[in-house]
């Protein structure tokens, strides 16, 4: 896949489709991203939580609104999972502008044009300055190689499969917003099933799950918190008093 190109042709469906708003781009641009990481595959999967942080959307129900209008406008494919240690499988749409395949060679032209935008003053990360002040990149690919971000790589090397103790669970847990207890519910659960899933393969990153584990107990706190209310108005309605007046018509 040529990273270019494609989002070179998503832009350009986006400035004639009066239907997206800013919401839809960004969403878009984070589940691109994954997308690219992932190696431009198929279909991927996706943490909810971690594409809302990403794309900046603080609503769940925005959140789920946008990407159900995203598939529905075929710029996707959502396939939503009740598996928590899958999270929901996405096929990205191959936007193109025309019957070319989107396969393709480097184009250093689109290169230098991407360049001019970045200020001269700001170095690139991964690049030097000759002294003729031409920006080069280090990594340029050579032969008609794709561009393909290193992002991939960083983010297989830095997948945890268990935690290295109690500890980093609940500084983990913390920097969510999530109680010490919670955390050692978590820490406690998987340890005894020695970091395996329910169907017994071994867990691929721990931090995955506990994200997965946190999603599950904020939806079952809200279930709990409308069922409370909800058996607090019937207790309501079933109150009487012992003042009455029967004089009253019916």
């Amino acid at each position: 896949m040529n990273y270019i190109k494609l989002l070179n042709a998503a832009f350009e469906s986006f400035y004639f489709d009066d239907r997206l708003n800013p919401t839809h781009i960004s969403l878009y641009m984070a589940l691109f991203q994954e997308w690219n990481s992932c190696r431009f595959m198929d279909e991927f999967y996706v943490n909810r939580r971690d594409v809302m942080r990403c794309a900046k959307i603080g609503s769940k129900s925005t959140y789920h609104r946008c990407i159900v209008e995203l598939d529905s406008w075929q710029y996707l494919s959502y396939f939503p999972s009740n598996n928590p240690y899958k999270g929901s499988k996405i096929k990205m749409a191959i936007i193109g502008t025309s019957n070319e395949p989107v396969v393709g060679q480097y184009n250093p032209i689109l290169e230098k044009l991407a360049e001019q935008y970045h200020p001269r003053s700001v170095p690139l990360e991964g690049h030097h300055h000759p002294k003729n002040g031409q920006v080069v990149n280090l990594h340029r690919p050579e032969d008609g190689q794709a561009l393909v971000s290193e992002t991939n790589n960083i983010k297989q090397e830095n997948y945890i499969k268990q935690p290295k103790g109690w500890q980093a669970v609940f500084v983990f847990f913390e920097e969510k917003g999530f109680d010490a207890d919670e955390a050692k519910k978590f820490f406690e659960h998987y340890q005894t099933r020695n970091w395996q899933t329910g169907d017994g393969k071994e867990i691929r990153d721990w931090r995955a799950v506990a994200i997965n584990w946190m999603d599950r107990t904020e939806i079952f706190d809200e279930e709990n918190k409308l069922n409370k209310k909800q058996a607090s108005q019937i207790k309501d309605n079933l109150r009487t008093t012992k003042n009455k007046d029967y004089g009253q018509p019916l």
